[in-house]
């Protein structure tokens, strides 16, 4: 049987800003090896860059995905059976729910350059997490994808 086809996804990409830091991040490490001569100039320029693209390259390489049967946020797989409502959360809101409201008990894929959240009751008793805040650029598509998966 082959998996259906994502109702909904998001990767969880890093702003541009973070490319250009990377490419400062390389030019620090070039001057930094200015002393020793232009092939060292070289290779810390290019390794430097390299290094800081893998960097934020992997922060930003989560996805949020709603397939037939589950919400794949990151590594985890959550049945749609065990999920409750879902809040959209405006970025004050989602602020909120990243600190003083936050539960230590939480699966949270959070992003801070991510200004929107949802925030998703999960209601299996066998399971001890409380609720799943997902950091999202479309809240409102997202809460809307698992409500027309949960509906079919």
């Amino acid at each position: 049987m082959q998996p259906s086809a994502p109702q909904y996804t998001e990767r969880l990409t890093a702003p541009r800003s973070w490319w250009g830091i990377a490419a400062l991040v390389g030019v620090a490490f070039a001057l930094m090896l200015l002393p020793l001569g232009p092939l060292p100039l070289l290779a810390g320029l290019i390794g430097g860059s390299a290094l800081a693209a893998v960097a934020v390259s992997s922060y930003g390489s989560p996805r949020i995905r709603v397939v037939a049967d589950a919400l794949i946020a990151g590594d985890a797989r959550i049945p749609l059976s065990a999920l409750g409502e879902a809040q959209v959360l405006d970025p004050e809101e989602a602020r909120a729910w990243r600190s003083y409201k936050a539960d230590t008990r939480a699966h949270m894929l959070l992003r801070s350059y991510i200004p929107t959240a949802l925030r998703v009751e999960v209601t299996d008793p066998q399971d001890p997490t409380p609720y799943l805040y997902l950091s999202t650029r479309d809240p409102e598509a997202l809460a809307a994808a698992l409500t027309a998966v949960r509906a079919a």
